[in-house]
């Protein structure tokens, strides 16, 4: 089942190259249920990791996750900032990244591994360059998130999946993520008070 994979990629791709901030939050959670559609393959057994696992993607990544997002955008009041800058530099630099995530996911792996491999880097490459590209604090939210789900992803590459407890802790990571930096984001920005300037009879 590749058409998951390709799904999870796109929903990484396509919003850096073409979306702005305001549709941030459908394209995490198209990437979270893409994550949820992946991990019905090796969890196809319906054993209790596979439905906790399923459910936290459904309920934290692609509910809770996009509609903090969301709100935080709405209440920063910048939806329509390109969430990254629409300038072929940063797009050839994008491009040749996620060319070489692939490349290195290729050798001495099955088309699955390889291309799950290459989704992961790809995602993670991309979020580094939405970090390094765009000082928004909504984009940089967003760029985490990515490579949160990247690191979901990953688990699918384990022969076995990590222990319940430790799914738990990323989790909660994720949670106390998306919460603090959606806080962060909708938290309005201070300016500094404004000093008049002193007067003659000040000096004096």
């Amino acid at each position: 089942m590749t058409l998951p994979l390709v799904a999870f990629l796109l929903a990484a791709i396509v919003p850096v190259f073409f979306g702005k901030i305001r549709s941030a939050p459908i394209w995490v959670a198209v990437q979270a249920l893409a994550l949820g559609w992946n991990g019905l393959a090796p969890h196809a057994d319906l054993s209790s990791h596979g439905i906790v696992a399923l459910l936290e993607v459904l309920v934290v990544r692609a509910v809770i996750a996009p509609a903090l997002l969301h709100r935080a955008i709405r209440r920063r009041a910048e939806p329509d900032l390109d969430l990254m800058p629409s300038n072929l530099f940063a797009w050839a630099i994008a491009i040749a990244l996620i060319v070489l995530a692939f490349q290195f996911g290729a050798p001495a792996m099955t088309d699955r591994q390889a291309l799950t491999l290459g989704a992961i880097g790809a995602t993670v490459a991309v979020a580094l360059l939405l970090l390094s590209t765009n000082d928004s604090p909504a984009a940089q939210l967003v760029a985490v998130l990515f490579m949160e789900n990247a690191l979901a992803l990953f688990e699918s590459l384990l022969p076995e999946p990590w222990p319940l407890p430790l799914h738990g802790a990323l989790s909660a990571i994720y949670l106390a993520t998306i919460g603090v930096g959606s806080w962060l984001v909708g938290a309005p920005e201070s300016t500094p008070p404004i000093v008049d300037p002193p007067t003659a009879e000040g000096r004096v």
